[in-house]
């Protein structure tokens, strides 16, 4: 893929005004490969997460993003809905029927043309930057693709562009790149069909252990959607999921 306006904001407009301000630094970069299909899979700690993985690779990348992204109103909603039309990334309505149907269609016109597919398994912004359990919508492009998985840690990310700010702060950010999984081969080597769902959340939760080795935080082993949903009711985190205070 070669999009005029993704390399625009890259290269012109965002990307060197972000190097300046973030001083953003790589680990294991030479872990993508220089051409051809992968899925760059990350731990979610902001929406600069989106702004920050595309600037330190030279390959573009092409992110399933909300449907809401594409569909706002007013100024703010053009803008942001022309923004993400303009650099190549691709409306998913996670709440309709069939979803997750629409998401491994995407990704497979994505690795059909030899590009690299971008995805957060956690569904949503980490709501205290440690890494949550993982939807299984990943492992399944992943074992009906068998394209390797490349692991991404985003760091301090949350720091620069906590939750509710537009304006990133600057703070050095970084991306670490672990080592590339083959799907299919994790699948056999722990005697696993790719085609049962269970294979499927254990190499999501696979990965998203390995997210938070990489990331150097804490794992928690529930969805970060419903943590929020209960930090917003005001009942606090669910039993097992409170931040570790030692």
């Amino acid at each position: 893929m070669n999009n005029g306006w993704y390399h625009f904001f890259k290269y012109v407009l965002i990307g060197p005004w972000l190097r300046l301000w973030n001083r953003p630094f790589t680990e294991g970069l030479g872990n993508v490969p220089e051409q051809g299909a992968a899925m760059i899979v990350s731990n979610h700690q902001a929406v600069m997460d989106s702004f920050y993985l595309p600037l330190v690779c030279s390959r573009q990348f092409t992110f399933p993003a909300k449907k809401e992204y594409f569909t706002g109103k007013g100024i703010v909603g053009s803008l942001q809905r022309f923004f993400f039309t303009s650099v190549g990334q691709v409306p998913i309505d996670r709440k309709a029927k069939g979803a997750g149907g629409a998401l491994v269609d995407t990704a497979k016109s994505v690795f059909a043309r030899g590009d690299l597919l971008g995805i957060y398994p956690e569904g949503t912004r980490s709501p205290d930057g440690r890494v949550y359990r993982g939807r299984t919508g990943m492992a399944r492009i992943a074992m009906e693709t068998d394209v390797p998985v490349i692991p991404v840690a985003m760091i301090n990310v949350a720091k620069a562009n906590p939750i509710g700010t537009w304006i990133p702060r600057p703070v050095k950010v970084g991306v670490r790149f672990g080592t590339p999984v083959s799907p299919h081969e994790w699948a056999r080597n722990r005697g696993l069909d790719p085609k049962e769902h269970q294979t499927m959340r254990e190499f999501t939760d696979f990965i998203m252990h390995e997210l938070a080795e990489l990331t150097g935080v804490e794992y928690v082993d529930h969805y970060a959607s419903e943590v929020k949903e209960s930090l917003a009711a005001g009942n606090g985190y669910p039993e097992g999921a409170e931040p570790n205070q030692t």
